[in-house]
């Protein structure tokens, strides 16, 4: 058979806001359906973060294992390009079982690079490299990351906010790794994911319903014993705030009031400010997204009904 015409494997991308059933919908599927999920959440790659993201709990009726979860100490960073080739990875291990990978999460930066495809000059991480970078800070050479990056590579800096330490720190190890920026390395094609994609959609139409989900989540971590989860990551000597994983939303709010920065009303206002603007987020991000089958997630049963029906006739 002539390779362009070989027909590609099916995979699913489950997508949404935060706090709406994503992970539910997808347990389900997982338990009458051939498939394996992947979850793409930036947050549940990381070992003991388990209440403040939500992350699927073994002792639950419906517990479906999913991969790329539990990966990483809290501690440890997890670039994109780490994350495209263990998802391919996986896919492959899954697809060759003859099953169908279901991914499912709210980290739209990962599903843009799955769909828009991955530069390969993209490096992977490399921690003698952010060392030297960041001794150029300590040292006064520079003000911050972003001032580095102004001057290196003001395309990327103007996309970039100063406070994001992660992301300018990224672009700047990719200049020091590949002698390119970050700007001029996006404009190199790479190849796309060789699957037949169906894009799936899952937030709450009514945005007030969206926010009142999204703060009773807030308070049951509370009720689950949230800040004695962020009390003990914190008796890890390695652990900085700084640190990807304690910057995940929830975490960083409770690691400064644990540390008397903020007070305990303010720690549960500037983590429901900042869920709002997460799920905010993702709704731009899929404002535009091309070829995607919306479902309300009031009416999760009909999103199941459908998909059930769907990958059934595939």
């Amino acid at each position: 058979m002539n390779k362009k015409n070989k027909k590609l494997p099916i995979a699913i991308f489950l997508m949404g806001t935060t706090a709406s059933k994503k992970t539910y919908l997808a347990s389900r599927l997982a338990k009458i359906l051939p498939v394996e999920l992947i979850s793409v959440d930036s947050s549940l790659i990381y070992k003991r973060l388990n209440i403040g993201t939500d992350k699927p709990k073994k002792n639950d009726t419906f517990y479906t294992k999913h991969w790329l979860i539990d990966i990483k100490e809290p501690y440890q960073t997890y670039s994109v390009i780490e994350f495209y080739n263990d998802v391919l990875n996986i896919m492959d291990k899954i697809t060759k079982k003859g099953k169908i990978p279901l991914l499912v999460g709210g980290s739209m930066f990962y599903y843009n690079i799955l769909i828009n495809t991955m530069s390969p000059l993209l490096p992977a991480s490399n921690f003698k490299i952010r060392n030297i970078i960041t001794n150029k800070i300590k040292n006064k050479l520079y003000k911050s990351y972003h001032d580095m990056l102004k001057k290196i590579d003001i395309v990327s800096a103007n996309k970039i906010h100063c406070n994001d330490i992660q992301r300018n720190l990224r672009a700047l190890e990719i200049f020091f790794l590949t002698g390119k920026t970050l700007s001029e390395i996006k404009k190199i094609p790479g190849n796309k994911i060789p699957y037949d994609i169906y894009q799936f959609g899952l937030t709450y139409f009514d945005r007030k319903i969206l926010y009142k989900n999204i703060e009773d989540r807030i308070l049951k971590m509370l009720e689950l014993g949230f800040e004695e989860e962020v009390k003990n990551l914190i008796k890890n000597k390695y652990l900085k705030i700084s640190f990807p994983a304690i910057r995940c939303i929830g975490y960083k709010q409770m690691f400064l009031y644990i540390l008397n920065k903020i007070n305990y009303n303010e720690m549960i206002q500037q983590t429901t400010i900042a869920t709002r603007h997460l799920a905010k987020k993702q709704l731009t991000w899929l404002r535009y997204w091309k070829n995607i089958y919306w479902f309300d997630s009031k009416y999760i049963y009909k999103a199941y009904d459908y998909i059930t029906k769907f990958i059934k006739k595939k």
